[in-house]
C-alpha cells in the first residue's frame, strides 16, 4: 500500500479537491503561514464558491492549519519556537507509542515491505533527491502508525497533527547532514520493530522525533517567521 495516498484517495467531491489543494498549498507555502484567509479571494482562486471554500476552512481548522480570532477572522497558523515545542512533545509520544505498537502488531510481511521502503529511501539519499526529505520520510512514519492497528492513534496522527507537523517540516525541514542521520535513525527503528523489541522501537522513536524537532527549531529564526 502506498500510503502517501491516504490523504488524497478521498477527493470525490469538489469540495474534497479544493480542501486538498488549500491544504496543500499551505502546508507547503504557498499560502504563507499567519496569512489572513479571505473566502471571496480563495474563492476567486480555487474557481469555487465561497461555500465551499467555507467548508474547507472549517476541516482545515480540524488540521489545526488555520485558525479563527476574534474581530480578524480565519488566518494560517503561524509557525513558532513555541508552537514547535508544543507540537513536537505530542508527536514524540503519540509515534513513540505508535513504534512500541507496531513491534507487537506488524506482521512479518509488512515489516518486509517498511525495509524494502527504507532500502528505496537509501538510493534517493546517496542521489540526494529531495523526495526523501519529504515525502519519503512522511511514508515511512506512515507505514509504522498504520503497523500499529489502532485506528484511535491512527485518526489523531493522521487526520490530527500529521499536516502541521509536515507544514514544520517542508517549510523549515531537513536539509544537509540531517538528511543521513535520520536515515541511519529509520534503519535501527526498523531493526527494533523486526526483532519485535517494543520498548527499543518506542525509545528509538522518540529520540528520533525529538532529533527532528532540535533540527527544525535551529531554523525558526525571525527571517524564517517573517510573514
Amino acid at each position: 500500500m502506498n500510503t502517501l495516498s491516504y490523504a488524497t484517495e478521498h477527493a470525490v467531491t469538489a469540495a474534497d479537491k479544493t480542501f486538498f489543494q488549500l491544504r496543500r498549498d499551505i502546508v507547503e507555502g504557498v499560502i504563507r503561514s499567519g496569512a489572513k484567509l479571505s473566502e471571496t479571494d480563495l474563492a476567486q482562486k480555487y474557481a469555487v464558491s465561497r461555500a465551499v471554500i467555507r467548508e474547507a476552512i472549517s476541516r482545515l481548522e480540524t488540521c489545526h492549519l488555520v485558525e479563527r480570532k476574534a474581530n480578524v477572522g480565519a488566518r494560517v497558523v503561524a509557525l513558532s519556537p513555541e508552537g514547535l515545542v508544543e507540537l513536537y512533545q505530542v508527536r514524540e509520544s503519540l509515534e513513540g507509542m505508535a513504534a512500541r505498537l507496531a513491534a507487537t502488531h506488524m506482521t512479518d510481511a509488512e515489516i518486509a515491505d517498511l525495509g524494502a521502503l527504507l532500502d528505496s529511501h537509501f538510493q534517493k539519499v546517496k542521489s540526494g533527491d529531495t523526495y526523501y526529505q519529504e515525502a519519503g520520510d512522511v511514508d515511512f512514519h506512515y507505514r509504522i502508525v498504520l503497523g500499529s492497528k489502532n485506528g484511535h492513534l491512527i485518526s489523531m496522527l493522521m487526520d490530527g497533527i500529521y499536516h502541521l507537523v509536515r507544514m514544520y517540516r517542508v517549510q523549515l525541514g531537513m536539509a544537509g547532514p540531517r538528511v543521513t542521520t535520520a536515515f541511519d535513525e529509520h534503519k535501527h527503528i526498523v531493526q527494533a520493530i523486526s526483532n519485535r523489541d517494543a520498548e527499543l522501537a518506542e525509545m528509538l522513536m522518540r529520540r528520533h522525533i525529538l532529533y527532528s524537532k532540535n533540527n527544525i527549531q535551529k531554523k525558526l529564526t525571525p527571517t524564517q517567521l517573517k510573514p
